[in-house]
């Protein structure tokens, strides 16, 4: 992969065409680093957030080799990167297929469930394993998440209760699981989400091997700026404590925005301006899919080239490239009043979903990637977190 100093050392010289995506390895180093040096348990990388070789390569030389997995492809992909990683298959719709491949294959026995129904495609594609962990995943609270996942996965408490005692006959090993949705903006949502795992404890007297409080830790975006991570973690523990356990089950998370958000970003170009509207070279059916249905704003910068860019800020939306009026960016992105076609612009925090999202719509596709060192637009570490867990 080629490698430039700076954005604006990688415009000057390429004076990209397409949209460009650009990976800061670095942001990977010290986002994994903080999480297994502050989580309180095991922490497993969501791969779906981005399977990119580079970036997975950079996640396990920082440490992490355990891997949130949701399909046969994302666990071949991280097995060409590491043989050795854990893998466990925490999407709760499986198809018999892939449970049986997985199993006996990759070698995989964790699995998660929300239904009977999955416990019983489980058990059949694995032909009664007997060395299965498995998780039974509790619908919890998205309220403080910016993209609620209640709606499609998670057993109601009550159903959860009859599911873990049956589910406790079959595994080697039994997990609760529940995942407060994608960039949970307040951290009161895990202790609320484990003082529901510790109803289910109540009810059945069965006390999990491991609990798992998901992913949904947030990242930083212009109108989204969350607590730090600590208090985070702080209220998980203080989650724990309550449970009053006579031992604590292991712990483990799913984080994915939080790792990879801030490491990627994507560079585009102005092929109009319409007053207050910008039509760019990349859209939702490119890397810019969040900007559009979930609405997040992505920071923005200029890349001068050397022009002179006037001072005074203006509130722009995007158009995509495609023919599609969904392609469409609300923002609102602040940018020099005077920015006009031709004009390079680069957009932060896309290392989560920003390459996974990409389509072929309108035939307009671009896999131009390269790595950069410069410092990413915006930042949840400090300087004293980058002196404590960045790798030299």
């Amino acid at each position: 992969m080629q490698k430039f100093k700076t954005v604006e050392e990688l415009v000057n010289r390429l004076k990209p065409v397409e949209p460009v995506y650009c990976i800061r390895k670095k942001a990977i180093q010290l986002a994994s680093k903080y999480f297994q040096n502050k989580f309180p348990g095991k922490v497993l990388y969501a791969l779906k957030t981005n399977p990119n070789l580079t970036v997975l390569k950079t996640i396990v030389e920082s440490g992490i080799n355990n891997f949130d997995v949701a399909s046969i492809k994302e666990i071949e992909t991280i097995k060409k990167i590491s043989p050795s990683a854990n893998c466990s298959y925490m999407h709760t719709i499986k198809s018999r297929e892939s449970i049986e491949e997985a199993y006996f294959k990759h070698n995989i026995k964790t699995f998660s469930l929300d239904t009977k129904d999955e416990l019983i495609k489980i058990l059949e594609s694995t032909k009664k394993a007997k060395d299965l962990e498995l998780f039974v995943r509790v619908s919890v609270s998205n309220e403080h998440a910016e993209i609620d996942l209640s709606k499609k996965f998670g057993a109601s408490s009550a159903e959860a209760t009859g599911l873990f005692r049956l589910t406790k006959q079959y595994a080697k090993k039994i997990g609760l699981s529940f995942h407060v949705g994608s960039q949970c903006m307040h951290p009161i949502s895990y202790s609320k989400g484990i003082n529901e795992i510790g109803n289910i404890i109540k009810k059945t007297k069965i006390v999990p091997d491991i609990i798992n409080v998901g992913g949904g830790f947030p990242t930083i975006y212009p109108d989204l700026i969350p607590q730090s991570l600590e208090f985070y973690f702080e209220e998980i523990k203080k989650g724990l404590k309550n449970l009053k356990l006579e031992k604590l089950p292991e712990i483990i998370c799913e984080p994915g925005r939080a790792i990879v958000a801030e490491s990627g970003s994507t560079i585009v170009r102005v092929n109009l301006r319409k007053k207050q509207k910008l039509y760019i070279n990349d859209g939702t059916y490119g890397t810019l899919f969040d900007a559009g249905v979930p609405n997040i704003v992505y920071p923005s910068k200029i890349i001068t080239n050397g022009r002179i860019i006037s001072k005074k800020l203006t509130s722009f939306d995007f158009y995509g490239p495609t023919c599609d009026s969904m392609d469409y960016m609300k923002g609102p992105f602040l940018l020099p009043n005077n920015i006009k076609e031709n004009d390079y612009i680069e957009l932060g925090q896309l290392g989560a979903y920003g390459l996974t999202f990409r389509t072929h719509f309108n035939g307009l596709y671009s896999d131009n990637i390269f790595e950069v060192e410069d410092e990413q637009i915006m930042t949840m570490y400090d300087k004293e977190a980058k002196k404590e867990f960045l790798v030299a």
